[in-house]
Formats: structure tokens, C-alpha cells, sequence
């Protein structure tokens, strides 16, 4: 599924069926791995995606953007919160998600494939999902208020009232669910950020620290 290739970026297999796609997670070695024009934004912990509609640069405030254009790469910059791209094979349309609690709790992963679906036809159905290295569930501990806002995601845990711990991939692997992905077409199972922080940079870990480029693209020509 995950595999760390010679240029120390993370790649998913199953999207490499795909020749016309780019993508990638990156990490502390690889740097500004993405060779070409790249669409950021201003991440503010939100639900807002963004069209990238062919502009490059930072396109104003978000923490998702979507796009169809060949030659341009959308992307987020992470460091524990987690990376999320979504592919559609059918439509050849990305999106790329910044999910930080305060994004999962707002459900931003879902409103890029809802943006997919208005922008492009995109059909749930068709979609892949990766969830990207992120703090894990074991090492990500939260205070009650922020546990209680995943309350409704995890019908099964009754400890959401008081300080815990929280999986912030597997909440985000029920709502891409949720939003009509298939289950076998989420990948999961990249590593915690703070778990190998001689891999990749963690804000729990290290306080004030670099952050990690994750991207997703269609290849020009």
C-alpha cells in the first residue's frame, strides 16, 4: 500500500495503476519534492475547498482544494495534522485535504468529495482515497471537549467525555466512507509523524518545526 521510494517521498501503490497521475507524502529529506506548478492555500483549520481552477500559487484561505488540470499539483503542508488526497480514475479530477482535529471534526475530507462531485461529476463510488503520515491514535491524546466532537463517529467508545486518545485517520476513513467511497478503496496505514520524528516533522513532538508537502496531480501532456 505505502512504500518510501528513492526520493524519501511516500507513495500508494494502487495509485500507480494510474500513469497519469502524480502523487506523493512527503517527508523531512524530501523537501519540495513536486517538480512544476503547485496550488496551495492558506490552511486556517476549516471545512472550506477550494477550485484551483489552473491558477499555481497560494489561492487565499482553505484546507482542501480540488482540481482537473493537467500540469498543476494541489497541495497541503503538514505536521501531525494529516494529509488526505482523493482520486477520480473515471472523471481524472484530484483533491487534496489538510485534516487537523479541528478539519475532521468538520467533516473536510467531505467536502472535497462533495466539491469533486459539483465541479466535475464526480461520482463517490469511482473515488480512492489516502490518508497520509499523521499523528496516530496512540500517541494523539485530546481533552474532552475535542474528544466529545467525535462522539457521533465512534458510537462505540464511551471514554468521549474525558481526556483520550483519538484516531483521527480512522474518523476520517468512516466519513470518506460516510460520503459513499467504498471501504477497499481508502488506504490507510501510513506512519505517525510523531512516532518517527527523524522521518517527519511533528507540532506535538517538536513545538514549532517544519512542515511536510503531500500533493496530488494530473501529469501534463
Amino acid at each position: 500500500m505505502f512504500y518510501k521510494d528513492s526520493q524519501n517521498v511516500y507513495r500508494v501503490r494502487e495509485f500507480e495503476e494510474f500513469p497519469w497521475l502524480e502523487h506523493g507524502f512527503g517527508t523531512r529529506a524530501s523537501g519540495r519534492w513536486v517538480h512544476g506548478p503547485l496550488a496551495t492555500l492558506k490552511q486556517i483549520h476549516s471545512n472550506t475547498c477550494v477550485v484551483a481552477d489552473g491558477r499555481a500559487g497560494c489561492l487565499g484561505e482553505g484546507d482542501a482544494l480540488v482540481s482537473n488540470t493537467p500540469g498543476l499539483a494541489v497541495a497541503v503542508h503538514t505536521a501531525d495534522c494529516l494529509p488526505v488526497l482523493i482520486v477520480d480514475p473515471v472523471r481524472r479530477a484530484v483533491a487534496a485535504a489538510h485534516a487537523g482535529w479541528r478539519g475532521t471534526a468538520a467533516s473536510i475530507a467531505v467536502r472535497a468529495v462533495e466539491k469533486l462531485a459539483a465541479r466535475f461529476g464526480s461520482r463517490p463510488a469511482d473515488l480512492l482515497a489516502a490518508v497520509g503520515p499523521g499523528i496516530c491514535g496512540q500517541c494523539y491524546t485530546v481533552g474532552a471537549a475535542v474528544a466529545a466532537q467525535f462522539a457521533g463517529w465512534f458510537p462505540e467508545r464511551s471514554d468521549l467525555n474525558q481526556q483520550t486518545t483519538l484516531d483521527l485517520t480512522e474518523a476520517n476513513r468512516r466519513q470518506l466512507i460516510a460520503a459513499g467511497l467504498s471501504s477497499g478503496a481508502i488506504y490507510t496505514g501510513a506512519p505517525c509523524t510523531a512516532c518517527h520524528v527523524d522521518e517527519f516533522y511533528s507540532y506535538r513532538v517538536q513545538g514549532k518545526t517544519g512542515r511536510l508537502v503531500s500533493a496530488v496531480g494530473i501529469k501534463a501532456g
